[in-house]
C-alpha cells in the first residue's frame, strides 16, 4: 500500500510568509495615507455642513448670528433638527478636541490639535481647525 501525504513542505509555508510579509511591507504605508485622505474629506464634508447651517440659521432669523461659546463643542443654538442633527466633529484634528470651538477673525496658520473649528462671532464664517483659508490641510508635524 502506497501512503499519500496531504500538506506542505517547511519551505513552501517560508516562501507564503516571506511573500505575504513582502504585501504588507507594500499595503500597509498606503493604507496610512488613504486614513489620513479619509480623515480631510470627512473634516471637508463637516465644514460644509456646518457653514450651511450657519447660513441657513440667518435667513431663518433676520440676519442674526448663532451664539456659539468658545471650548463648547455644541454649536448652541444650530445644533437642532432645523439646522444640525449632531456636532461635527474634525477628524483631521482627531482626538477630545475634534469638537472644540474656537473664537477667532481667521483659519489657523499651520496644523494643530486644540481645536476642531475655528468660528469668527463677528460674520459667522467657520473654518476647520487644522485648515488654511482655502479649506486645504496644513501637514501635520
Amino acid at each position: 500500500m502506497r501512503h499519500i501525504r496531504y500538506g506542505f513542505t517547511l519551505v513552501e509555508i517560508l516562501i507564503v510568509v516571506v511573500i505575504l510579509g513582502i504585501l504588507a511591507a507594500i499595503v500597509v504605508p498606503l493604507m496610512a495615507g488613504a486614513t489620513q485622505d479619509a480623515a480631510i474629506a470627512t473634516a471637508q464634508t463637516e465644514l460644509n455642513k456646518v457653514r450651511r447651517a450657519v447660513e441657513v440659521f440667518m435667513v431663518s432669523n433676520a440676519n442674526a448670528l448663532p451664539t456659539v461659546v468658545a471650548g463648547d463643542g455644541t454649536w448652541g443654538e444650530i445644533v437642532t433638527p432645523a439646522y444640525l442633527r449632531e456636532a461635527p466633529k474634525n477628524q483631521y484634528v482627531g482626538g477630545d478636541n475634534s469638537m472644540v470651538i474656537a473664537i477667532g477673525n481667521g483659519p489657523d496658520v499651520a496644523y494643530q490639535t486644540t481645536h476642531g473649528w475655528v468660528y469668527d462671532a463677528a460674520t459667522g464664517q467657520v473654518w476647520a481647525g487644522g485648515f488654511d483659508g482655502q479649506d486645504r490641510p496644513w501637514p501635520r508635524p
